[in-house]
């Protein structure tokens, strides 16, 4: 681990050099109009846009997105993600009708939806979690709907409305929670997929986990085996990448190589579907873990 020392006597991480493995593929700009165009009209909101995320061209370009729900403001400050924390909107009563008319629009046959945190409702939005899928059902009811979920308490109002799957993402391993997802708990996370599985063992359950941030092999592993144990059906790996330099600093880039590896021992735990690789986010590609 390498540092510099700041002009005023701190000690600031001094960010490893990105390696060509991680340099985003261009994509024609022109091919994405459709679905930004799309999005402006129906007042509609994509993580890809609002997370920074390094597919957001690929997926744009062949007309996909991830919705994001009940607004653009987070109620937690997590150190990795580049969704803004503030005062979050009212929830809109139109948007699930808005969100099913995206859906058609594209003809999707697979769509995520996710959302920012909501601890300002007293069930962190799973009756608008709820609702969206309903409304996506009843107009394209050959679509197959999954939801990204916060660390909510009432996860039956979604599971209720049957999704083909509910991912939650652990995000990092425990030991570093306190700096990268303070407002969040490990143990939390890994009760809420085994209350999914319990009230609907059919629903396909999911977890995502970041590398680079500072973790080690033996604490990847162990993250493995909590998921699989709760219940965790398909596992996403990926590079993390730093928002912005305020945001928590990269500690490492995991060679593909690596994450060719962590595919397997986790394959060999027991997971149904694992997609390991820098680029990999947890909604990237999603409807492949059905197919």
């Amino acid at each position: 681990m390498e540092y510099k020392k700041a002009v005023k006597g701190e000690f600031i991480f001094k960010m490893p050099e990105k390696p060509d493995w991680l340099r985003v593929p261009y994509y024609d700009i022109k091919s994405s109009e459709t679905i930004s165009g799309l999005l402006k009209e129906l007042n509609l909101n994509t993580v890809c846009i609002e997370a920074g995320c390094p597919n957001k061209a690929e997926c744009f370009s062949n007309k996909t997105a991830t919705f994001m729900i009940m607004g653009i403001n987070c109620t937690r400050n997590c150190t990795f993600c580049n969704v803004g924390f503030a005062q979050p909107e009212p929830v809109d009563p139109g948007e699930p009708q808005r969100v099913a008319t995206a859906v058609k629009k594209l003809s999707l046959s697979y769509v995520v939806i996710t959302s920012v945190t909501r601890d300002d409702l007293a069930d962190g939005g799973a009756e608008q979690f709820a609702k969206v899928i309903k409304a996506i059902k009843k107009k394209m009811p050959e679509t197959s709907v999954e939801v990204l979920i916060p660390d909510l308490p009432a996860p039956e109002k979604i599971t209720d409305e049957l999704p083909a799957v509910i991912s939650h993402n652990i995000e990092t391993v425990k030991s570093l929670y306190q700096e990268v997802r303070p407002g969040a708990d490990y143990e939390r996370s890994l009760q809420l997929i085994k209350s999914i599985k319990r009230l609907n063992p059919d629903i396909h359950t999911k977890s995502g986990l970041m590398l680079g941030l500072g973790e080690t092999y033996e604490e990847i592993l162990s993250a493995f085996d909590d998921l699989h144990e709760a219940g965790c059906d398909f596992l996403t790996i990926g590079q993390y990448l730093s928002p912005t330099r305020k945001h928590y600093k990269v500690r490492e880039y995991i060679n593909p190589s690596v994450f060719s590896e962590y595919k397997r021992i986790a394959l060999k735990k027991g997971f149904r579907y694992v997609a390991s690789g820098p680029f990999v986010r947890s909604s990237y590609k999603a409807e492949s873990a059905l197919k």
